[in-house]
């Protein structure tokens, strides 16, 4: 029997893990099958426990089930512990369920080895501090940039997740507001504002020379935030369209033990987002 993958979510009719997981397969010479699936709030654990329990393989988890996919796991890895939060769920051997996030070095492999840009020793401006920015900061921290402060509107939440992380660097958290005069070389929209074609409420000149702008959301157009770093005459912009086919990649390399070749599969997305 083919081995079974899936991606859990709530929506998730647009995932497109689906077309990347069927072509890493391909690329790499591997058996499986992978579908999305919606699964309905509050019954996460059931339809998890069913999958697994009909020989199912290993689970991606999206909005809004990172969380239960956390409670839902029997091992945990480090990354996962410390993001609070799972993306990945893959059936032992000994019939455990192990736990892991690999968004945070998903993004980290995308800006580091795909963009090329530096992360260590620079200035690094988070915006937003929910899930999505709780599991990217450990692999950000473990880049050694000389300091990471996290601006949200709720400044309390900003501060709170700031210090849970204080231990691996220097991590602070403020208000939008608290932003005029500061500068940066890096800025990362963790927040769901392109989702909605907004844009947090940030100053003019908050990004230094050779300032670099990377939106964790992705689509077949600039989103309002990589708009607004190209006008702040931002050295490079970036969605997060490699970030999704590299944290694909570290689970597909967790269930299969082999690491696929991202660049084609990167480059199919971005032309099925355009055509």
């Amino acid at each position: 029997m083919t081995d079974q993958y899936a991606v859990f979510g709530n929506p998730v009719k647009h995932s497109k893990s689906p077309q990347i997981h069927a072509a890493f397969a391909e690329q790499t010479g591997q058996e499986l099958h992978y579908r999305a699936h919606k699964v309905e709030i509050g019954r996460f654990a059931e339809v998890a426990r069913q999958f697994f329990g009909n020989g199912g393989k290993g689970l991606n988890i999206t909005v809004p089930f990172k969380l239960d996919a956390f409670e839902f796991a029997d091992d945990l890895s480090g990354r996962a512990r410390q993001a609070g939060a799972v993306n990945t769920l893959a059936m032992e051997e000994n019939g455990r369920i192990y736990g892991d996030n690999t968004d945070g070095v998903g993004m980290v492999r995308d800006i580091h080895e795909n963009l090329g840009w530096e992360l260590q020793d620079r200035r690094i401006l988070i915006l937003g501090a929910g899930g999505a920015v709780r599991g990217i900061l450990g692999p950000l921290l473990k880049q050694r940039p000389r300091h990471i402060l996290i601006a949200n509107r709720t400044v309390e939440k900003a501060r709170e997740l700031a210090g849970q992380f204080a231990e691996m660097g220097e991590v602070n958290g403020c208000h939008y507001s608290d932003l005029a005069g500061g500068q940066f070389d890096l800025i990362i929209n963790g927040t769901s504002t392109s989702m909605s074609g907004e844009l947090p409420p940030l100053p003019s000149f908050i990004l230094s020379n050779e300032g670099c702008a990377y939106d964790m959301m992705y689509g077949a157009h600039p989103t309002p935030f990589m708009s607004w770093a190209a006008s702040e005459t931002a050295w490079a912009v970036s969605d997060g369209l490699g970030m999704l086919v590299e944290q694909a990649a570290e689970s597909f390399c967790i269930w299969r033990g082999l690491r696929p070749d991202t660049r084609p599969v990167m480059d199919m997305i971005r032309q099925s987002l355009s055509s």
